[in-house]
């Protein structure tokens, strides 16, 4: 799955990057996320469940963040299995000031979720997925612009 999307985001620049660079911050915002391994300032293992449909998963993933490049841009990669599923995804975002108290994020994620999930749940992955894309989104510029 490829997904895409702009976040406008009241908070200058800095503070959005850095608190995209703060593992513990971000996965607060991730349906699911139960808990949270930091191997080394861009390696992590959160652990996530998951549920489309009746089937329900828990993941711990290794994410590893790259090509970071402060204050503009940063990727990650994660991959992770659980239960005879498995996903694999990348992502990256790019941040451009619109003011000093105003940030756009420019984002992009490629999914690949393989397994009992994917076959079960195919027909709901997609939804669900932007769904749960958009919780994340509010939660995250919420905590972002309450830290002003």
């Amino acid at each position: 799955m490829h997904f895409t999307g702009t976040q406008q985001i009241k908070a200058p620049k800095e503070r959005v990057f850095q608190f995209v660079l703060d593992p513990n911050k971000v996965a607060e915002c991730a349906p699911g996320f139960k808990t949270m391994e930091i191997l080394g300032p861009d390696h992590f293992k959160p652990t996530l469940a998951v549920g489309i449909g009746a089937i329900r998963a828990t993941f711990t993933l290794d994410v590893l963040l790259e090509d970071v490049r402060e204050p503009d841009h940063a990727g990650m990669h994660g991959r992770g299995s659980a239960g005879g599923s498995a996903v694999d995804m990348k992502a990256a975002m790019d941040l451009t000031t619109i003011s000093e108290t105003e940030t756009k994020m420019d984002w992009v994620a490629d999914v690949n979720v393989s397994g009992t999930l994917a076959s079960v749940g195919a027909r709901m992955m997609e939804g669900v997925a932007h769904k749960l894309t958009a919780q994340f989104f509010d939660c995250f510029r919420a905590k972002i612009e309450a830290a002003g």
